[in-house]
């Protein structure tokens, strides 16, 4: 049992000590900033409380100047805000400070209520009839943007144990004859003291506090739940294409293996020349190495274009263009992706050299056409992929490069398109018609886009 309330107090039910390390850093970056919200909350109000105070007329009655408190407090009020802002973004609040902050908060207001009765020369029991009472639920309100229940059940003890004070010193006699009443009337009336209503304000201070602080734990299992969900998610869009992970987040009904859409896109191949032959000869990390910075080079430039890479196959990488959304300028585009990807692969090669390293080539082609656009998997696990002609074909023109002895290929009918859309090679390409291309059963006529 009370193991439950500490973690309904402390942790929402879900507390961060049940989720990873990055998960908790995330909750307490969103905290930090929520002390810093909290800090600039409090010196707005300080500043339009003042702003009231001093553009209002005063209450009628005696009143002694010398005990007029209100601005001095209000002002050391917001220099304590002004160090508490301080504090908070140079992210040195410690818990500890906070606790003290909430002191701070109760004391200043239930000593400047105290004050009342002899500014308006009254006994003490006079103060116990201030609204000023009000404002603690401000300051119990406030501790609830940092989702935190003990916070705010603290301030509430406080707030309550604050007028409990207030309320034995008045009926202790130490302000002035306390006057006590039972007569309900006689309370509202006069400056006399009836105990029980003063109870049933700090009741009151405690159940509001109770409701906000279960509302609270409430609110940070969902805050929990929610860093949890968006950290996971940012590590898993990693592992998407960033247009594929925008299309998972914005689809309205839950995505189901076997749909899929007709689209008219341009698919590229890149392959690693000589990947299989090095794999065999370096250590595993050397290999995981020269891999990365071989997609470190070639994966910018394919987005850059306006392309998805669609999966990677070992030292291969299928991309689409005009898949994931749709593009008038797919072909154009997949053809200006192959001429940035091979001025990179030649510098590459230049800096191995350069390096004492064996250098290694990349070879790619490019073909268009319409496909299928879906989902594929056994509903448990899917994946997002392009099916058709045109992706077969774009794979069987990559490995054709070795037989045409060339880096970068694609199909006529493919640039002829391209050149429609826009497309302009930097050098005019090498047309070869009528090429016999293994597994297509009509020839074939290759451009060459790189030799």
């Amino acid at each position: 049992m009370l193991s439950r309330l500490r973690d309904w107090l402390f942790d929402g039910g879900g507390g961060p000590e049940n989720v990873p390390e990055r998960v908790r850093d995330a909750i307490r970056a969103q905290q930090e900033r929520s002390e810093i919200l909290i800090g600039w909350t409090q010196l707005l109000i300080v500043l339009l409380v003042a702003a009231l105070y001093q553009g209002t007329a005063m209450a009628e009655g005696t009143v002694q100047d010398e005990f007029s408190l209100e601005l001095t407090v209000l002002f050391t009020y917001a220099a304590f805000c002004v160090v508490r802002i301080a504090l908070a973004h140079a992210r040195r609040l410690a818990h500890w400070m906070l606790y003290v902050s909430v002191i701070v908060d109760i004391a200043l207001l239930m000593a400047l209520i105290w004050t009342f009765h002899l500014k308006y020369a009254q006994t003490a029991a006079f103060y116990l009839k201030a609204p000023t009472l009000f404002y603690v639920f401000l300051f119990i309100a406030l501790r609830a943007l940092r989702f935190e229940a003990r916070f705010v059940v603290f301030t509430g003890i406080a707030a309550a144990a604050g007028w409990a004070g207030l309320t034995f010193y008045a009926a202790s006699g130490l302000g002035g004859p306390p006057n006590v009443t039972h007569n309900y009337v006689e309370y509202m009336t006069s400056t006399a003291l009836l105990v029980g209503a003063e109870v049933d304000k700090m009741i009151a201070i405690l159940l509001a506090t109770a409701v906000l602080a279960l509302a609270i734990s409430r609110a940070r299992h969902l805050l929990v739940r929610s860093v949890s969900e968006g950290v996971a998610a940012q590590d898993l869009s990693r592992f998407f294409d960033p247009g594929v992970a925008a299309r998972i987040r914005g689809a309205e009904m839950s995505i189901r293996a076997g749909e899929g859409e007709l689209r008219d896109v341009a698919i590229l191949t890149v392959d690693l020349r000589g990947f299989t032959r090095l794999s065999t000869e370096l250590a595993p990390a050397e290999v995981m190495k020269v891999l990365q910075d071989y997609q470190r080079r070639t994966c910018p430039l394919i987005a850059a274009a306006g392309g998805s890479i669609d999966k990677f196959l070992g030292d291969g990488i299928l991309a689409s263009f005009g898949a994931v959304t749709p593009s008038p300028t797919a072909a154009a585009d997949a053809l200006r992706a192959a001429e940035a990807v091979m001025e990179a692969a030649t510098a590459w090669a230049a800096e191995r050299r350069a390096a004492g390293l064996p250098p290694l080539d990349i070879g790619l082609a490019a073909s268009s056409g319409r496909v299928v656009f879906g989902a594929v998997g056994d509903g448990e696990r899917l994946e997002f992929t392009v099916i058709g002609d045109a992706v077969n074909l774009a794979a069987k023109l990559e490995k054709h490069n070795k037989v045409e002895r060339t880096r970068a290929i694609t199909d006529g009918a493919t640039y002829a398109l391209a050149e429609r859309q826009g497309y302009r090679p930097a050098v005019p390409p090498e047309h070869r018609p009528g090429r016999q291309v293994v597994g297509v059963g009509e020839s074939v006529d290759i451009v060459v886009l790189a030799e």
